[in-house]
């Protein structure tokens, strides 16, 4: 275990991102850690340690991005593994959601991560080492979920660019990989990081029963255990040739399994079709 790394975690005041500061921080690595608000985040980590360099830090400002990661070489002296966690849930059809919505959930979900790879880059590519975490969900697989297809869309965003810049980054040394968890057990589902959409249509039933279905039955009975996902995220990072794609929890490979057959199947049933265009 090279607990000399440096990790740079986005999101980290709550949900997975919380619990894997914690445990970094226990098992002696460096660790800067960023929220919208830092007392928020001084408080649920509650480490005095100097391993812990808590940044307040507003993913859609590029000068705060760049100064936050400034910030983090400047006092560990070096970034290795930076973990793009930061995001929110933004429910609704895409009839219900207005543009203002959608773009916002863009802006932290993708465009926010994109300013935090953009401004550590530059330091990554004059090591010649260092890993990128995206964590996007296993609703960027697999989009089938009524009421939650904006936050879908982004999740998807996530695993394009994150192909992309694995094929990118891959000569300078770098590793890039993009995980899907499933159902974890933490606050996602009732802590804040859901929104609602503001003008609800009342014919958009199938989207409200799987927004209850989530709220009372799925939340408090996820799966997933949030200190297993720690473990996991810190074995990733160790990798000599870590995966592009990492599924996280057993729900999410079963997801993934069922999608990926379903896909098959549909491009084996319409190949005539598909393949009716060539000259």
């Amino acid at each position: 275990m090279d607990t000399k790394k440096v990790w740079f975690v986005t999101g980290a005041s709550k949900g997975l991102g919380l619990t894997l500061v914690k445990r970094l921080l226990n098992e002696g690595y460096s660790v800067a850690a960023t929220s919208r608000n830092i007392a928020e985040l001084k408080t649920a980590v509650n480490s005095e340690s100097e391993s812990f360099l808590p940044l307040e830090m507003d993913l859609i400002n590029e000068n705060n991005v760049a100064e936050a990661i400034q910030k983090t070489v400047e006092y560990f002296g070096k970034i290795n593994v930076i973990v793009n966690n930061a995001g929110y849930g933004q429910l609704g059809t895409l009839e219900e959601l207005s543009d203002e919505e959608s773009r916002k959930n863009f802006d932290t979900n993708v465009f926010g991560s994109l300013n935090v790879i953009r401004k550590a880059m530059p330091y990554l590519r004059a090591q010649k080492s260092g890993r990128i975490i995206n964590i996007a969900s296993i609703a960027g697989l697999t989009g089938d979920f009524a009421g939650w297809g904006i936050y879908c869309s982004t999740k998807f965003a996530v695993v394009g660019f994150t192909e992309a810049l694995a094929a990118e980054i891959k000569e300078f040394g770098l590793h890039a990989t993009v995980v899907y968890p499933g159902y974890f057990r933490t606050n996602f589902l009732t802590g804040g990081s859901l929104r609602t959409p503001e003008n609800e249509i009342e014919e958009y039933t199938a989207a409200r029963q799987l927004q209850t279905v989530h709220e009372k039955e799925i939340n408090g009975n996820q799966p997933g255990d949030p200190e297993k996902a720690a473990t996991v995220l810190i074995e990733l990072a160790s990798m000599e040739n870590p995966p592009v794609h990492l599924m996280l929890g057993s729900d999410a490979f079963q997801f993934a399994g069922n999608k990926l057959t379903a896909l098959q199947q549909e491009i084996s049933e319409f190949k005539n079709l598909s393949i009716s265009t060539d000259y």
